[in-house]
Parts: C-alpha cells; sequence; structure tokens
C-alpha cells in the first residue's frame, strides 16, 4: 500500500506483499524503510530486511504506533517504505506502449474502469488484471479512484508491477484501440450475448462500469461488442472487482485454450 509523503515527491509504500513487489520492481527508489520493533523475527519481515539490506537500505525500528500514525491507521503490517514518487501515466504513455517494438498486439489485453470511484475495487481490479496477464488498467481521469492507500493494499503488489493508465479523454483511447484493431467488449447486465460467447482472444480491451449506473453512455457506443456475466434469477449485479475477474480469466481461458 502506498500513500503521499513530504507532498508529492514522495510516497509510503506498506504492507508485505506490496513491499515485496516494491523491492522487486524499483528498489532504486526506496528511501527510506521502518520496521516495527521486535518483527524482526518474523520469517515474512525477515526476508524484506535480508533484501534491504543487500540494496543498501539503512532500516530505521520504531514502535508500533510510530508506524500507524505515519500511515493514517493503514494496516502496514510492521514495515513502511519511503519511495520516490513516480508520475502517473497518461494517454502518451499508453500510445508509447502501443508503438513499442516489442509490443505483441496479437495479445494484448487491457481493462477499462469506467467510472469506478472505491479505490478497493481499484486496487481488486488491478490485481485481478495483473493476475491474468493484462498490459495495464485504463481509467479516465474525472471520476476514478485514485491509487490510494487503500487502492494500493487491495491491489497487493499489483500496484506497482502493472502500469495505471488515467487519461483525460477515454472516448478517444477507445478509439484509438479500436483503429488498431483491438476489440472492445463492454459488460453490461443487459446485453443479449453471454461473456461465454464473446470471442475474447486476439487484442481486447475489457470494459467495466460502475455498479451503479454501468458504463457511461459514450463509452458504450464505443464498444464493438457488449456481454453479460450469466447469473441466478433474483441477482441483479456483481461487485465491479468480480465481475472484472470473472471476465478476465473468461478471456485467459479462452487464448489459453487458442495456444
Amino acid at each position: 500500500m502506498a500513500s503521499k509523503a513530504k507532498g508529492r515527491s514522495r510516497e509510503l509504500c506498506y504492507g508485505i506483499n506490496a513491499v515485496e513487489t516494491a523491492l522487486e520492481n524499483s528498489p532504486e527508489s526506496i528511501i527510506a524503510a521502518w520496521v516495527v520493533k521486535g518483527r524482526e523475527e518474523d520469517k515474512r519481515i525477515s526476508k524484506l530486511l535480508h533484501a534491504l539490506d543487500a540494496c543498501g537500505v539503512r532500516v530505521q525500528f520504531a514502535q508500533r504506533h510510530f508506524l500507524d500514525e505515519k500511515t493514517d491507521g493503514g494496516v502496514h503490517q510492521g514495515i513502511v517504505l519511503e519511495l520516490k514518487a513516480r508520475p502517473p501515466k497518461s494517454e502518451h504513455d499508453l500510445e508509447d506502449l502501443l508503438d513499442s517494438e516489442d509490443f505483441d498486439a496479437g495479445h494484448a489485453l487491457f481493462l477499462v474502469l469506467d467510472g469506478v470511484t472505491d479505490p478497493h475495487n481499484l486496487g481488486a481490479c488491478m490485481r485481478s488484471a495483473w493476475a491474468a496477464g493484462a498490459l495495464g488498467v485504463i481509467v479516465p481521469k474525472d471520476k476514478s479512484a485514485a491509487l490510494n492507500p487503500a487502492a494500493r493494499k487491495a491491489a497487493s503488489g499489483a500496484a506497482d508491477a502493472l502500469p495505471l493508465f488515467s487519461v483525460t479523454n477515454l472516448a478517444r483511447v477507445l478509439d484509438l484501440l479500436v483503429d488498431r484493431e483491438f476489440k472492445v467488449v463492454g459488460l453490461a447486465g443487459e446485453a443479449e450475448k453471454s461473456l461465454y460467447e464473446c470471442e475474447l482472444t486476439g487484442p481486447l480491451a475489457l470494459i467495466m462500469g460502475s455498479e451503479e449506473s454501468g458504463m457511461r453512455r459514450l463509452t458504450r457506443e464505443k464498444c464493438t461488442d457488449l456481454a453479460k456475466i450469466p447469473m441466478a434469477q433474483g441477482v441483479e449485479s456483481l461487485n465491479v472487482s468480480v465481475a472484472a475477474g470473472i471476465s478476465l480469466f473468461e478471456a485467459r481461458r479462452q487464448r489459453l485454450a487458442a495456444q
């Protein structure tokens, strides 16, 4: 998990999974580290202490209440890092990724979240996207949850391993993907087609809307197909992170079967 520290130039990362991922992906960004006194013997903490030592990071030991205050009561699991803050990814970064020489368009998968404002859902969706082999998560800058401490904690390390693209014009980005022959499949409860009837191989963007109102009208209009998750009678909807997980892993199942 991470939160802002000392303005925008630094941020905090805490929780065992998040710290482990930060050490694996960006050890050069670590400025400082704190561990709760007495936690050194914990096997998971001990492993992280060895990794921090190998990176040349001096660990400071502190009382639990110090870390509680530093993280605003977050579930830090006894370890906190201070990192150099990374600038957010934009649509320009997304275009650079699509244009890169090693970009494999045939197997590209993105998750798009339109109007998901709960940070816990954002984090959980990022974790599922990472596990399903997605290249990134795309969100609009407006009316979207920020990648705050709650989101990072729920992402359980995915926030440091998977890019989050925060774009100013989601409709334009979807046009860009369609122009590059991506299928853009929106999940909608009123869709006639089942998710399991959709072709989800090849370049694909899966779109999830908010639980309250679904996708926005313009986003829906940009979809090349709409699908629904078939549910038992009387069930109106699923939590967006659950629906995202089901959809992502149906796409992964189809892709593995097509290999």
